[in-house]
Formats: C-alpha cells, structure tokens, sequence
C-alpha cells in the first residue's frame, strides 16, 4: 500500500494592528499575535489546553467583519485585517472583567491567591479600580471535603480550565458544568462533594491551571497560593518526543 499523502498546511499573510505577519492556515490569530511579540489579554486560553473562547477577553476587530471576535478560536485568513488595542476593545475588556467581580464574590485582601491572581492581575492591566455595576452577592459554597484541596465557588470564573485539563489531560473528567448563565457553576461527579468523588485521582492539575483562588491546596494562607502550570508545557512535550 502506497503510503498517503501529507496534507499541505497553506501559509497566509495578514496584518495585525498595522504589521505584516506571516502564518500558516491552521494557526489562531492568539497564537499568530503571541509569535509576533503582540499582546492580546487572556483569561481562559492556557497552553496545552483546547481553546474554547469562554471568557471573552481577547476579543479583536476584525476588518469587514460585523461584530468583534475571539482571537484564541479564530483561524487566521490570507489578507485578514486585526486590530487588536483599540479604545472599543479596552472598553468591552473592562465590562467583562467588571462583570466577573461582580458575579461572584471576589474578596482579594483575604484570598489565599492574592498577588498570584489573573483576574486580579487582568484588572490591574486594564486599570480597573472599581466596578461600576452592582455585585449580585450570591450564597455559593466552599467545599473542603477533599483531603488535599479547597473549592471555592465565590471566586470561579467559569473558565472550564479545571474542567478541559481534567478531561484532556489527565483523562478522568472528574469535573463538569452544571446549570447556565451566571447561575453555572463548576462541580465533581455529577454534583457530588469532591471528597466523596470515585473518579479524582487527586493529581491537583486542576488546583493549579485555575487562574484565581477558585481551586488551592490546604493549608494555604492568604497570598500564599501560586499556581505552576509548567507541567502542561512538559506534558505536551513528552506527548510530542512519542509521537
């Protein structure tokens, strides 16, 4: 048997934010950007996790086209036209991250991510400094039934990180998203405490792609959370030295 032909990947030219950028048809315009030292603000998006534009932040102005979109899902185009600082981007950017604190309850001076925090981090960007819209306050729990870990859901920002590193990752999908809107909510098993859970295997990949205090090990006081994510790079490396 002959053996099959290798699929040609086509190379594109575009601009972003006025500079002529060379990249292949496969590539997202988050990746095209990152390549070229051009920065595009992120909240979901992680390396080595599958893109799904959850959070909106890197949203871009794409010319011709009616409404902003992801950069972190968006493939690149020949001849596509990115903008991706403007004073309208900024200004979306900051309702959304605005809009995040005001889901939940993020306490920043008592958290034990404080100072190792992307939302945080993200504000202090943006130069958020207050929100100007009212905090909804909800009742949501914290549960510590894991012998290792802490949820807590008043700082989740339904980023699915934890969801998409357990899942792809580590294989076991022992988290889940249940409800919708602002309502959603991260849980294990099928709505079980996470101690009680049959399919964690208690790794802590998913304490530690959580971007805020969502998610900590034990013990941890405040500010005393942060979170190594250079395990995924190594994973995927590994995965490539086999392949």
């Amino acid at each position: 048997m002959s053996p099959q032909p290798v699929p040609q990947v086509r190379v594109v030219t575009l601009k972003i934010d006025g500079r002529d950028v060379g990249a292949t048809e496969d590539e997202t315009i988050l990746e095209v950007a990152r390549q070229n030292g051009i920065f595009i603000p992120t909240l979901c998006y992680l390396d080595g996790l599958p893109s799904i534009g959850a959070c909106r932040i890197c949203l871009c102005e794409i010319k011709g086209a009616n409404k902003l979109l992801p950069a972190c899902v968006t493939r690149v185009q020949e001849g596509m036209e990115v903008t991706t600082d403007s004073e309208r981007l900024t200004r979306y950017r900051k309702t959304i991250v605005e809009m995040l604190f005001a889901e939940r309850n993020h306490v920043c001076a008592v958290c034990v991510s404080n100072g190792h925090c992307e939302l945080q981090s993200m504000a202090q960007k943006l130069g958020i400094t207050h929100v100007h819209m009212p905090y909804r306050y909800p009742k949501l729990t914290v549960d510590a039934t894991h012998a290792r870990f802490v949820q807590d859901d008043n700082r989740c920002v339904l980023c699915t990180r934890c969801v998409r590193v357990c899942d792809e990752v580590e294989g076991a999908h022992t988290w889940d998203i249940m409800g919708r809107g602002i309502d959603a909510r991260v849980i294990t098993d099928l709505n079980q405490a996470w101690g009680d859970s049959s399919s964690c295997t208690g790794c802590g990949k998913c304490v530690h792609v959580c971007p805020t205090g969502a998610l900590t090990e034990k013990g941890r006081s405040t500010a005393e959370m942060v979170k190594k994510q250079q395990f995924l790079q190594y994973l995927m490396q590994m995965r490539e030295a086999k392949q």
